[in-house]
């Protein structure tokens, strides 16, 4: 299940559960579409996967099981 981290790791703008700017790769590194697409150009700079939008869990679901409220944030990202 993902945990629907709730900030960019670049620049940590805050990413809502239903937010259509997030962007997510198969480790769930989280950023928004801005950094995702420049400067990352659309590839983690984690572990160098593509990054794709990321899904958005239904309210009921999302009442059932909350995204999380750790903020992460990477010490070195090309955006700053």
């Amino acid at each position: 299940m993902l945990i629907i981290k709730p900030n960019c790791e670049c620049c940590d703008i805050d990413l809502p559960p239903d937010s259509l700017e997030a962007r997510i790769c198969t480790f769930e590194c989280t950023f928004c579409a801005t950094c995702a697409d420049d400067p990352l150009k659309g590839v983690c700079p984690n572990c160098g996967g593509n990054l794709v939008v990321r899904p958005i869990r239904p309210p009921a679901m999302l009442a059932k099981y909350p995204a999380s409220v750790d903020r992460v944030r990477r010490a070195k990202c090309a955006a700053i």
